[in-house]
């Protein structure tokens, strides 16, 4: 067992006062001046921002703001550059919303969030009861602060516990598919979130006005409506698979799915509503509330390749073929399997090469076609199951009788020494 530190995030719903939106703005400007520095000096590493833009802040602000504006440039700055190299015409970074985050300074006492304005003069927000009933005992690490939101971080230390088998999770536009090591499964319905998805989709498009900055207004008023709609969704079905895999001291196995929003870009030969779908899927969202979840109670998650979980047998490893209704076939073992749920099994099973006491019975072994190269000769799981499969099991180990070593003869031995 080892001890982690986890983080969480409460918010809640605050009205800001004149001093403190005076800060919000002097925080935004700092942190624009910190990005016109970087793009002009062209670095984006947090010690050589610092020294190159720190003496050009405002010397009114008290300095941790003036550190934490800088944090929050090197962030935006490295996300430039990330985004610069897939797509070189990359609008140049701005912070355009009043905000303000800080690590320092600020201080919770009689139900108030006390933060620093000026040298010995405060500011003070109001926690609700469920801001206060989630913070107890718990170590608070930075706050942030937009006009009407308020976000506070916490952590705790936390044991994870060692699995004793593992969940698999294989993700779906419109459902979800668990399968544990011990052969359970279970299936998630998400249809109501996809259907929401689409309700919204069609009342944006039915918005003529030509005015960007309406159009703007008006979509992130929809957006949000929408997002309070599935998260809760959402939320429902990351509880339920944490809660089981900690039930059962389980690792959870996820996909590690990249390059999805490629494959439905315009002018991949796909219809408008098809690829508006499948860009709706919130596969990231899901698998960011599971692992924060599953991590906040010591549970293990696990990341493998997603590359053919769904076309592989999960009986015999064999190559299997399409059949109808989202079934498959394996031509190998003549089984019958559910797509999702065989992508889940191979999830699954593909965790226990973390496990290196798990049960090499359910291994899962690729067959490869005559001729085709075995991508990994060295596996653990393949030789031990082969070895497994040269014994005679017919009789203990232990009362096996080994034969004594057959000595060479001496023209053996020059042929070996000759070649």
């Amino acid at each position: 067992m080892s001890r982690v530190r986890v983080v969480k995030t409460v918010r809640q719903k605050h009205e800001a006062s004149a001093d403190l939106l005076r800060l919000l703005n002097e925080f935004r400007r700092m942190v624009n001046v910190c990005i016109a520095v970087g793009m002009e000096e062209n670095v984006s590493s947090l010690k050589t921002l610092s020294l190159r833009s720190y003496h050009r802040l405002s010397r009114g602000i008290l300095g941790y703001y003036r550190l934490c504006a800088i944090s929050a440039a090197t962030g935006i700055l490295r996300n430039y550059r990330k985004t610069r190299k897939k797509n070189p015409r990359t609008r140049f970074p701005y912070a355009r919303k009043l905000m303000l985050t800080t690590c320092y300074g600020f201080k919770i006492q009689n139900g108030l969030l006390r933060l620093p304005v000026r040298p010995r003069q405060y500011s003070y927000v109001r926690l609700n009861n469920h801001t206060l009933q989630v913070l107890s005992g718990l170590s608070v690490h930075s706050v942030t602060l937009t006009p009407d939101l308020l976000t506070i971080s916490y952590s705790k230390e936390t044991v994870e516990t060692e699995p004793e088998g593992y969940v698999g999770i294989d993700l779906n536009l419109d459902n979800i598919t668990i399968a544990s090591t011990d052969g359970t499964v279970k299936t998630f319905d998400l249809s109501k979130a996809t259907r929401i998805k689409a309700d919204y989709r069609y009342v944006k498009s039915r918005f003529k006005r030509n005015d960007i900055r309406t159009r703007t207004r008006v979509f992130s008023k929809y957006g949000e409506k929408q997002r309070n709609r599935v998260q809760p969704l959402l939320h429902n079905v990351s509880k339920s698979i944490v809660e089981e895999a900690k039930s059962k001291r389980q690792g959870i196995v996820l996909e590690r799915l990249t390059g999805i929003r490629r494959l439905y870009r315009k002018g991949n030969s796909q219809s408008r509503n098809y690829r508006a779908r499948m860009n709706s899927w919130s596969y990231g969202e899901l698998q960011r509330q599971i692992e924060y979840k599953a991590r906040w109670e010591g549970v293990r998650v696990i990341y493998v390749p997603a590359r053919d979980t769904s076309k592989r047998c999960s009986i015999c490893g064999y190559k299997t073929l399409e059949s109808t209704q989202r079934r498959l076939w394996c031509p190998h073992c003549g089984t019958v399997l559910d797509r999702d749920e065989n992508a889940a099994r191979n999830l699954a099973a593909g965790g226990l090469r973390f496990s290196p006491n798990g049960p090499p019975g359910e291994a899962m072994v690729e067959e490869r076609e005559p001729g085709e190269r075995d991508p990994n000769p060295q596996s653990r799981w393949r030789q031990v199951r082969s070895n497994r499969s040269n014994e005679d099991l017919t009789e203990p180990a232990e009362t096996r009788t080994r034969l004594p070593a057959r000595p060479l003869d001496p023209q053996q031995v020059r042929s070996i020494i000759r070649s």
